[in-house]
């Protein structure tokens, strides 16, 4: 624990006067070279809380933009995804998201819910160049993590979000506000549900190699309206 601004994950956590590194703890106590943490609301939105590289930030993006990969089915299942090489499971699973994290180097993927209570409220996601299975000891240290870093997770993510932040940090995801802005103002232009309007500004920014965010960022300062694009 430090009392610095960042931690070795990447992100500050925990307050203006104590922060504690999140990610780093999984890459130097388990055979992984990339991990995210990421809360999730009621909603679906989702606050990524750290990101140890760019590489797990880009994991991170793509999962979003796409709606598959690893955290999701973390998120629907409440069980650990182990993914051991990508080669021999990932394309059935999540064909999309499987060739992009491949062009990332990636072989490995790992995703452990946390949960408080009976509820699921975000996914540890790790990451490794190479393939290889995770232990029993080393399965029992990834669950033992995730659990001790979850309640200061959604502490932050809480945080950030009463006191209106958009914390910008090297490699890593801001709060989503404005997506959940522009999903509401897609909802209102074409008068469908939030589900689907959530989907095609996905879809639209994977048809145009933009970022889900890029996109929100159009609708929202008005520069792109969905009434506008074919259906």
């Amino acid at each position: 624990m430090t009392d610095g601004n960042e931690g070795t994950s990447g992100l500050p956590l925990g307050g203006p006067s104590r922060r504690q590194p999140l990610c780093g703890p999984f890459l130097e106590e388990l055979p992984v070279t990339s991990a995210s943490v990421s809360v999730f609301n009621r909603d679906g939105g989702q606050s990524t809380v750290c990101v140890s590289d760019s590489v797990a930030a880009r994991l991170d993006e793509l999962q979003l933009e796409l709606g598959e990969g690893p955290q999701w089915d973390a998120l629907r299942t409440a069980q650990p995804v182990l993914i051991p090489s990508l080669h021999d499971e990932g394309a059935d699973r999540w064909p999309t998201f499987t060739v992009s994290a491949l062009e990332l180097g990636v072989l490995g993927l790992f995703a452990f819910p946390m949960f408080m209570g009976a509820a699921t409220v975000g996914v540890v996601g790790l990451s490794s160049a190479n393939a290889g299975v995770l232990d029993a000891s080393q399965l029992a240290t990834a669950v033992r993590l995730t659990r001790s870093i979850t309640r200061p997770s959604v502490r932050w993510a809480l945080a950030e979000a009463r006191d209106n932040l958009t914390a910008e940090v090297p490699a890593a995801p801001a709060m989503r506000r404005e997506v959940h802005q522009a999903t509401g103002m897609i909802l209102a232009q074409l008068d469908i549900t939030a589900t689907e309007a959530f989907a095609r500004l996905r879809a639209h920014a994977f048809a145009t190699s933009g970022t889900v965010e890029e996109v929100a960022h159009s609708v929202v300062s008005r520069e792109l309206d969905f009434r506008d694009l074919p259906h």
